[in-house]
């Protein structure tokens, strides 16, 4: 999303939670990606634990299923 277009659409005060969440999202996919949907191996190639990827991909509602080959 464009920056501008990114801080009108999102009400004032989430503006931040909003950007983390989409980098978040963003970087969890591409280490899916990476791993072929290995979330242990994507995990640490984050440096985050598993139970926290985990947490993260239902939280951000990520298919895990589409990065498995």
């Amino acid at each position: 999303m464009e920056v501008n277009n990114f801080f009108v659409s999102i009400k004032k005060g989430e503006i931040y939670h909003a950007a983390i969440g989409d980098m978040e999202k963003s970087l969890i996919e591409k280490a899916l990606g990476y791993t072929s949907g290995n979330q242990i191996t994507a995990a640490k190639l984050l440096g985050i634990n598993r139970n926290t990827i985990r947490t993260k991909i239902k939280k951000l509602n990520i298919n895990v299923d589409r990065f498995k080959s």
